[in-house]
């Protein structure tokens, strides 16, 4: 579903969540024949979608927001040299997405591979684009550690798009 420039997307498990409610609904209205509890289960179970739809709109229109300053600001850097020196500080890289984790939740998370190594990159929202397996991605984004206190240098994504190979 598009909302202006946002395309707002539904995980797997929202629509699952939605239907099971729909059909223990169902059941109880045709077992007990009561179709006034219609009137407050029906919005009910429409919020189960309408919330997550709204906190993805509102989360990607946030991240889209970002884009700009990140485009200015973020520094070219090849993976060997991210590190937890760099914590914080907004960074463009290039690279392969050789794995694609949680996208079925709206969290996606990436590994992406240049010459020079691989980084975890983790995405609070859906990603404007449908990236894949394979695809040439320029990531931008913020170096964070893996963990709260802890962990590695990983990249907290703001945007992640694919790019052709001749760049």
């Amino acid at each position: 579903m598009q909302i202006g420039d946002v395309k707002v997307r539904v995980t797997a498990v929202t629509v699952a969540v939605f239907l099971f409610f729909i059909v223990l609904i169902a059941v109880y209205v045709f077992t007990t024949g009561e179709i006034y509890s219609l009137f407050w289960t029906v919005p009910a179970a429409a919020m189960l979608l309408l919330i997550p739809m709204a906190l993805n709109y509102m989360s990607q229109k946030q991240y889209a927001s970002l884009v700009p300053m990140y485009e200015a600001e973020a520094k070219n850097v090849r993976i060997r040299e991210i590190n937890l020196n760099k914590l914080g500080e907004p960074i463009r890289i290039k690279g392969v997405v050789e794995r694609v984790y949680f996208q079925f939740l709206n969290r996606p998370q990436y590994l992406v591979a240049d010459r020079t190594g691989e980084i975890s990159v983790k995405m609070f929202t859906s990603p404007a684009e449908d990236v894949q397996n394979g695809d040439v991605v320029e990531v931008l984004g913020t170096v964070v550690k893996r963990y709260i206190m802890t962990g590695e240098a990983v990249v907290n994504c703001v945007s992640i798009r694919k790019i052709k190979n001749d760049q």
